[in-house]
């Protein structure tokens, strides 16, 4: 089949979503390794796969002259719940032009809201982890069957009623996983402000995080694998999945002959212990490439973080949310304020940026002190980056059922937010628009603070990166 993966443009007028984490509109683009991974899964299958992305061509009008002229046998999209409504309207577009071609959905977006995203009767949704259904849909598809057998589907019934097929077992051999298919990007270069220099590409060592965070959706594919496995399991955490050092070096010598020189690791707890740490630092040392990663504030310890700085990592994202300790027990953080000090002191020990990621509103103790009280704390740490976001009570999460239960959503249910901006929660001690006050106070605090500026500047290599980050953190500010 001729398959094509679309990231279709943006029809609801505001800044379109990223689809990698899933919860934010773009403040720089982000390569989805989610989706080239299933990409290459059909490819090594035998379809003739394309990835076209009309967020990219800056005109919506590229979307429909593509659909006119194109003759593909089903179109894929990446759906999050910021994209859903706009996902929809894309439907509408492809439609007109091909009104029985196949169109598949993936993500969290048609996993949590099937019978909205179920367009019509020549629309599947790939529920939870997409890559081995997607391998048996599309074998139905091609074959003109309908997929009653395929796990992981849902799909229109002869009655016209949604029906939704059993869950899929996760993939936890990883390794069998062929790397992603970056080459449909077509030479499109990418660029992370945290890095600073490039060809710049991501890739992940493992899936999903043990954690029991009550608000937490690390990325989108996890979000996708978490709301997918609570359907038979409620209550529990899906099985970590992770991939051989083997088969991550393999895949690091080849972005290296290709010439990437910055990876970013997507995966959403990057540091377990020490050997696997050793191995993974080992590997881009031999490489001389620049990466980052994200890590829990209890996983640094010192021999880590000495392996981190002698091995090129540039950034360590670190989820603090709160410097509140009872905050931070409210949201089952697992953590404490000493773990965070003790983490930012090893890190710049050993002369590894630290970016820390704050959440507003993740508790109801949260309060204006609370969040002021935490820009204080953060200033004061002396960090590369501060990243505040206002918590969403994604529906899947404890947090949602703890809000909804106690009348905290605004207008009494979810609706998708970009957490770098808005709040949809009036708290017991503090409003939605006292929450978004506060983070624009605190971004333009942090960010335009001279301090940060300078630290910023010393570290760019060419005018082209610079520029780059600077166009990033005027989104991020004032878009």
């Amino acid at each position: 089949m001729k398959l094509t993966f679309l990231i279709p443009p943006c029809y609801d007028h505001k800044q379109p979503a990223e689809r990698s984490a899933g919860c934010t509109r773009i403040v720089y683009p982000m390569i989805n390794i989610y989706e080239l991974t299933a990409a290459a899964v059909l490819r090594e299958a035998g379809h003739d796969v394309d990835y076209k992305d009309f967020v990219a061509e800056g005109k919506p009008e590229a979307f429909d002259r593509f659909l006119e002229r194109d003759n593909s046998d089903a179109y894929l999209i990446w759906s999050v719940n910021l994209s859903l409504d706009s996902d929809l309207k894309a439907i509408e577009h492809i439609r007109s032009c091909h009104p029985d071609t196949p169109v598949i959905l993936m993500g969290p977006a048609p996993t949590y809201y099937s019978k909205r995203a179920l367009y019509d009767v020549n629309t599947y949704l790939v529920r939870g982890e997409p890559e081995l259904t997607l391998l048996e849909l599309t074998d139905c598809l091609a074959h003109g069957e309908r997929p009653t057998e395929v796990k992981g589907v849902t799909f229109t019934g002869a009655d016209g009623k949604p029906v939704n097929n059993p869950p899929r077992k996760l993939n936890l051999d990883l390794d069998k996983l062929p790397f992603p298919a970056r080459d449909l990007l077509k030479g499109r270069q990418y660029h992370n402000p945290k890095l600073k220099t490039g060809p710049y590409t991501t890739m992940f060592t493992s899936r999903n995080c043990p954690f029991h965070c009550i608000y937490c959706v690390p990325s989108s594919l996890t979000f996708a694998r978490e709301i997918e496995f609570h359907r038979e399991h409620p209550g529990r955490k899906p099985t970590i999945g992770f991939r051989s050092l083997e088969s991550v070096e393999k895949e690091v010598d080849m972005l290296a002959a290709e010439g990437y020189r910055a990876i970013g690791f997507m995966d959403d707890n990057f540091i377990w212990n020490e050997e696997r740490t050793a191995g993974i630092c080992r590997i881009m040392r031999k490489h001389g490439i620049v990466w980052g990663c994200q890590a829990r504030a209890d996983a640094i310890t010192e021999p880590i973080a000495k392996m981190l700085g002698e091995s090129g990592c540039k950034y360590v994202d670190i989820g603090i949310e709160s410097f509140n300790q009872a905050i931070l027990e409210y949201v089952k953080k697992g953590i404490t304020r000493d773990d965070i000090y003790r983490s930012v002191r090893l890190l710049k020990k050993y002369n590894v940026p630290v970016k820390l990621n704050v959440l507003i509103g993740s508790s109801p103790l949260e309060t204006r002190e609370t969040v002021l009280q935490t820009l204080r704390e953060a200033k004061k740490l002396d960090v590369d980056q501060v990243m505040f976001n206002i918590v969403s009570p994604f529906p899947g999460t404890v947090y949602y059922e703890i809000c909804k239960k106690n009348g905290w959503i605004k207008g009494g249910e979810y609706k998708p937010t970009d957490v770098q901006r808005e709040s949809i929660l009036n708290l017991p001690q503090i409003s939605a628009e006292e929450m978004e006050r506060l983070l624009f106070r605190n971004n333009l605090s942090f960010f335009l603070s001279p301090r940060f500026i300078w630290k910023q500047i010393r570290r760019f290599r060419r005018p082209g990166e610079f520029l780059a980050s600077a166009r990033a953190l005027k989104i991020k500010l004032f878009h």
